[in-house]
């Protein structure tokens, strides 16, 4: 983590309506651990949280504040599986390995709702979430991902085609949609400071505002920070898009990537059941895809669109709100009170990055979009591995880590060209 990274939330809603939290006192002195976690979101939470339970003296150091990237950012949508599925990882990488990681596929989800219950995490949780088709193609696409799915041993799936698809989107974009059942949405910020807040309750230590400027390999690793020292046996490195300058080797083979999000004004209660009658998520099937869902306070929340190297749009409104109108025509008379971005790491697969450096530094990143149910899974997974069970953790560990084509100078304009091609594919429906 950056030294100058900001030091408080960025003005989203998920920030104006987070649950009460303390703000954590920097570390300052030098001090000796177990394991230290370097970065607080939901990968660094996770992992803290499963070491504590398992009797670790875990220490985790943010820069900034907890959840303040991704984590407490993103579109809060609870989606099973990965970035690509496992067709896709049967077809590259064989049988035995899909199997290992369809295993895990679903579990991330059920981490999230094991954790809201037992420690009575506030964070407006609700059920279903769906994937909508936009032409034929993406709909035989669906049909395609329900039975593999299924394949897998996941039921909890409903095709809708045609016009039931106004059942959950009251909109004439779609085609056909999947929905999962099992599937949700939640305030994510609300869900890692309650984690958070569970860790401390474990005995675990958080320091924000505690940027590691640099990082020694040894036995004990040592980790270096503006006012202090961490001596640790065993470090989790889980900045992810917000890890930089501390380990390079993690820095080459992945991309920032931003997405931008708005928030309506508070929508009557009749008016928002009428866009989602059931309250269900929803991401659509396109390349650079839309996401939306309706928030506790009756706000539509709607995002989409990929930065490639994560720069900021100069107006966000002006970049999301054309798509939430192609979707809703009828809320082009609706206020827009909050617009924010943040960043995702990106992979060249699509698939998440696990690994140890020097046999004792551990890292997990790169979820490429589908990080709020995968971090989950991978908390469990580190701390399996650090308890000398590795099979599962290794199943992520052996999939290769592709170096961009043109490295980090040409990655951003050649995946954007990319990006294009596909873009243009969606909206020709081929």
């Amino acid at each position: 983590m950056t030294a100058t990274s900001p030091t408080e939330h960025i003005a989203s809603w998920y920030a104006a309506s987070a649950n009460p939290a303390p703000s954590r006192p920097p570390l300052e002195g030098e001090i000796n651990c177990d394991i230290c976690v370097v970065g607080a979101g939901f990968t660094g939470i996770s992992s803290a949280l499963h070491l504590a339970e398992q009797g670790f003296d875990v220490v985790v150091l943010e820069a900034s504040r907890v959840g303040f990237g991704a984590s407490g950012r993103n579109g809060g949508q609870i989606v099973n599986s990965y970035s690509r599925d496992m067709d896709m990882i049967e077809s590259r990488y064989g049988t035995e390995t899909a199997r290992a990681l369809g295993d895990m596929a679903f579990e991330g989800n059920r981490i999230i709702r094991e954790r809201v219950a037992e420690y009575d995490i506030a964070c407006d949780l609700r059920d279903g979430n769906l994937f909508a088709a936009c032409n034929a193609k993406q709909l035989k696409g669906l049909r395609e991902h329900k039975a593999l799915w299924e394949r897998y041993g996941h039921q909890q799936l409903e095709l809708l085609e045609g016009s039931a698809v106004k059942r959950e989107v009251n909109t004439e974009r779609y085609t056909g949609a999947l929905v999962d059942h099992s599937g949700g949405h939640m305030h994510p910020l609300n869900l890692v400071q309650g984690e958070a807040a569970a860790f401390e309750s474990r005995g675990g230590v958080i320091y924000e505002q505690t940027p590691v400027t640099h990082l020694k390999h040894g036995d004990p690793v040592q980790l270096t920070t503006p006012g202090g020292v961490v001596r640790a046996t065993r470090v989790v490195m889980a900045g992810n898009a917000y890890l930089q300058g501390v380990v390079p080797e993690l820095e080459g083979k992945s991309m920032p990537c931003g997405t931008q999000i708005i928030a309506t004004e508070p929508l009557e209660a009749e008016r928002a059941q009428a866009l989602l009658p059931n309250g269900l998520a929803v991401e659509d099937c396109n390349y650079l895809l839309d996401y939306f869902r309706l928030t506790a306070d009756n706000r539509l929340l709607y995002g989409g669109g990929v930065n490639y190297g994560g720069q900021d749009p100069n107006d966000i409104e002006a970049v999301i709100r054309p798509k939430m109108e192609k979707t809703f025509p009828g809320l082009k008379d609706v206020g827009i009170e909050y617009a924010w971005s943040g960043n995702f790491l990106m992979t060249l697969n699509r698939l998440p990055q696990f690994g140890v450096l020097n046999d004792n530094v551990y890292y997990a990143q790169g979820y490429s979009g589908h990080g709020v149910t995968c971090t989950h899974l991978a908390g469990r997974l580190i701390a399996e591995v650090m308890t000398g069970r590795d099979e599962r953790f290794d199943a992520f560990a052996g999939l290769p880590h592709l170096p961009f084509p043109g490295g980090r100078m040409l990655r951003v304009p050649l995946s954007a060209i990319g990006a294009w091609y596909y873009e243009t594919r969606d909206k020709l429906g081929v």
